[in-house]
């Protein structure tokens, strides 16, 4: 059993698998950045309360599950999830949806997937990939980080769909439900929205801990570890933070090249020649989280380690928090 489906590599799991499931009702039209954008993926939280991997929890996206629920609902699709508490369950209405010719997406655990490399494998419960075949005891799947297509057998399937820990996807399955041809005119309001509800995350969420001010707080923080946390213990805080920007989908640079894609892309369906030039600003901020996690890596090495390595470090998140305002304050200020 296998579906007419073709895989396609993408940046990022969720804008990637919400873009293949759209493929087919939207002729294509919905690319991962469309996906990323109108879905508001952009997104920066730290939560030193929360920890993760015996770090903090920090984010570079939104909350798993919405990019797809908020791009299917803009455009007007209806969202099919489910999560159980059987494994049985879970494998028959897997195996239901295929049976259907429905290819279904899965959120999953990192750390169990074999063909991951292993370097590459640690405990982060909200992956993304889809199901599109059984082949005796073989299921076809379609991650969207990986060249080609893979598999997993059901005992290797059943262990990440159940994946225990933070996040746990609980056997969660979802695709879209009403499926019918998605227009221009769709697609264009769909990318207001996603700008708008994108808007409003980064700039005015309440507190220190989210959006563009949680960037800066990060940053202020980051300059009191090494005397707070001891070297060690700050090294491996930031070895967390770049672990959540480069390893987790394509994390806080890429994020923002995908988001800079997106706004290039918008152009063609909004005509505002704003968004041009505000996609150079999200590049900008990208190459910046870059710079950011080079310097992170030198100090958890060991390369680095005085109190000016680690104020340089806060000193770029700063600054990256006042380029992606002033980028978001200029999405704000469009006419639409």
């Amino acid at each position: 059993m296998k579906l007419d489906f073709e895989h396609q590599q993408s940046a990022h799991c969720e804008s990637g698998v919400t873009s293949s499931l759209l493929r087919k009702s939207s002729g294509g039209k919905i690319t991962e950045p469309l996906a990323f954008g109108i879905g508001a993926g952009l997104f920066f939280c730290y939560i030193p309360l929360i920890k993760i991997n015996n770090g903090p929890a920090i984010a570079f996206r939104t909350f798993p599950g919405l990019i797809f629920k908020r791009t299917c609902n803009a455009l007007g699709i209806s969202v099919v999830r489910q999560k159980f508490g059987s494994k049985e369950k879970a494998e028959a209405v897997l195996i239901q949806c295929l049976e259907q010719g429905q290819p279904a997406g899965c959120q999953v655990g990192v750390y169990y997937l074999s063909y991951f490399p292993r370097e590459y494998r640690f405990h982060f419960n909200a992956h993304n990939l889809i199901v599109f075949g059984k082949e005796e005891d073989q299921y076809l799947i379609s991650d969207p980080v990986m060249e080609t297509v893979t598999q997993l057998s059901s005992y290797e399937l059943e262990r990440v769909r159940f994946a225990k820990g933070a996040l746990a996807p609980k056997g969660q399955i979802y695709y879209p439900g009403n499926v019918a041809p998605i227009s221009d005119e769709q697609i264009r309001k769909a990318i207001v929205k996603g700008i708008k509800n994108n808007v409003n995350q980064m700039l005015r969420i309440p507190g220190n801990f989210a959006g563009v001010k949680g960037i800066a707080y990060t940053g202020k923080k980051i300059k009191k570890w090494r005397d707070k946390l001891g070297l060690q213990k700050a090294g491996s805080y930031l070895a967390q933070l770049v672990r959540m920007q480069e390893e987790i989908g394509t994390g806080g640079g890429g994020f923002r090249y995908i988001y800079a894609a997106f706004l290039q892309e918008a152009f063609a369906y909004t005509n505002k020649e704003e968004l041009l030039d505000i996609s150079k600003l999200f590049t900008e901020a990208g190459d910046l989280w870059r710079t950011a996690a080079v310097q992170a890596a030198g100090i958890y090495k060991g390369r680095l380690g005085s109190q000016a390595d680690f104020d340089q470090m806060g000193d770029y998140l700063i600054q990256v928090a006042e380029m992606e305002k002033n980028a978001f304050l200029a999405l704000k200020k469009i006419k639409w």
